[in-house]
């Protein structure tokens, strides 16, 4: 193929551009959130008695983490009286045992509380919630994942909001308890404070639609049932309901100021099987849900806000067709003058690419105020695992548009806040293996071939803004093939300093 044909060049600018939309819109997030962020929420009233509250905990294989759940909720501080723990466990391991056990204890210590075990795993996490609904006999329901662990005062600090009958959910900030465990999990806690802190609150405060994180929130029972109840026939179950209950008028709180914390993945299959779910879900929702979404009776701009938000994971497949498509331009772009450079690259590269650095130091400027500058030497490696990741989850988002089916795969936690390094690596829970790392290595060292060549031209500047590409290939590649070797080593990074949290 002749790679002189201007048809590479208008495909390669036309995929930017796409990019470059999508890099618009988290400007429009952060223009949200400086401009709304300090609209904080109030309860219309408060309680002077305290409603029943249901804590729902969804378990499947979860040994290391469960009894860490069960004391941490053993402490709230909340009425025993009004509180019933449902342990909704799924699981086929020991852990069945460990939840048992737990459950006796807290039995012991005067809760009201039980274990629902299921055989049958219908609908997976959905399918559990939906099941311990049944049986629930408060009219909130906490929601909280096995890697969770709520602090004594989050019911006191939430439950309020529901004094307005309109109020459906309220959706905590996630927190994390080891984030500075190793290079790995800081990224990771970069990319979910952008998510949690700057999209969730700038969606809530603008009134635009945003949804349920799958845990750390309390959810009105009335709304679920009005929403049409926890639906399995997509992988991200809580973006679903969330959209529904929306569309049927509910309003949802997100408080930014009420932390809950839990455990991040800390190796690569781990956090690539948990982003391969979520991106997945997010495609199917987006097929499932968006329709409806433009035929309710809703303003234009939670409309446009929804379809940004469910279409956000398409930018994976552009990720991918950029990477065939860039050794062509460098090879052979036309010369159409200097209005290109401006017109074109200047405004692309822009949207493309600072607008991801402007936003993920908004969210660290919000959140760490006094040390975010600390986590700056991180963001040229946030922005190459993104780059690492587009194969992995452009075949989530391929998967979804082909409706091919795939289970519910939980992504392993090893308690790691408690335990000595070594410990996570004996541990069986491991995350599926796939064939995606050699892919991943493939185009790690073609690119590490285009970033040589153009450095070696005297192209010092493409060189530079094409690193992060083989950096992020060989990082997520060379971290899941090294969980294969029989030493169970891992990637140097999992021996960072475990320093603590500024």
């Amino acid at each position: 193929m002749d790679l002189s044909s201007p048809l590479w060049y208008f495909s390669y600018v036309l995929v930017l551009t796409g990019l470059a939309g999508f890099g618009f819109h988290r400007l429009c997030i952060v223009y949200l959130y400086l401009r709304h962020s300090r609209k904080k929420p109030q309860p219309k009233e408060i309680f002077q008695d305290l409603p029943l509250v249901t804590i729902q905990l969804p378990v499947f294989n979860e040994m290391h983490v469960v009894d860490r759940l069960l004391d941490s909720v053993a402490k709230l501080d909340y009425p025993k009286d009004k509180l019933q723990i449902q342990v909704l466990d799924d699981s086929t391991d020991e852990t069945t045992a460990i939840c048992q056990a737990g459950v006796e204890r807290l039995q012991g210590q005067g809760f009201d509380a039980e274990m629902i075990h299921r055989v049958d795993r219908t609908g997976y996490k959905a399918g559990a919630l939906e099941n311990g609904t049944r049986f629930a006999k408060g009219e909130l329901l906490f929601i909280l994942d096995a890697d969770f662990v709520p602090n004594p005062d989050v019911l006191q600090k939430t439950v309020h909001y529901f004094s307005d009958e309109k109020i459906g959910m309220i959706q905590t900030r996630w927190g994390h308890l080891n984030r500075t465990y190793n290079v790995l999990t800081r990224i990771q806690a970069m990319f979910l404070d952008g998510h949690l802190e700057l999209e969730q609150t700038a969606r809530n405060r603008s009134g635009r639609f945003f949804t349920f994180n799958g845990t750390a929130g309390i959810w009105r029972k009335s709304c679920i049932a009005d929403a049409g109840g926890w639906e399995h026939d997509t992988l991200t179950e809580d973006m679903d309901l969330s959209y529904r209950a929306q569309l049927k008028g509910w309003r949802f709180i997100f408080l930014n100021d009420v932390e809950t914390p839990a455990e991040l993945p800390v190796d690569m299959d781990g956090f690539k099987s948990q982003q391969h779910r979520w991106t997945k879900g997010s495609i199917q929702v987006c097929k499932k849900v968006l329709p409806a979404i433009w035929k309710a009776k809703v303003p234009l701009y939670i409309k446009m806000e929804a379809t940004a938000h469910l279409t956000s994971n398409f930018a994976y497949l552009m990720l991918i067709c950029l990477c065939f498509l860039i050794y062509p331009n460098q090879k052979a772009a036309p010369d159409f003058g200097a209005w290109t450079t401006y017109i074109v690259n200047i405004p692309i590269f822009f949207f493309a690419s600072v607008s991801v650095v402007v936003f993920y130091i908004t969210a660290q400027k919000a959140l760490r105020p006094n040390c975010w500058w600390k986590e700056l030497p991180y963001l040229p490696l946030l922005l190459a695992l993104g780059i690492g990741m587009s194969v992995s989850n452009a075949k989530a988002v391929i998967e979804a548009i082909f409706n091919h089916q795939t289970a519910f795969v939980r992504t392993p936690k090893y308690g790691i806040d408690q335990k000595p390094k070594a410990d996570w690596k004996k541990s069986s829970y491991k995350a599926m293996k796939t064939l995606t790392p050699v892919v991943e290595l493939l185009f790690a060292f073609f690119f590490l071939f285009v970033v040589v060549e153009a450095a070696m031209q005297g192209r010092v500047s493409s060189a530079i803004l094409l690193l992060p590409f083989p950096v992020g290939f060989f990082y997520t590649s060379l971290s899941s093939m090294a969980r294969m070797l029989p030493s169970g080593r891992v990637p140097s990074d999992s021996t960072a300093e475990n320093t603590k949290e500024s």
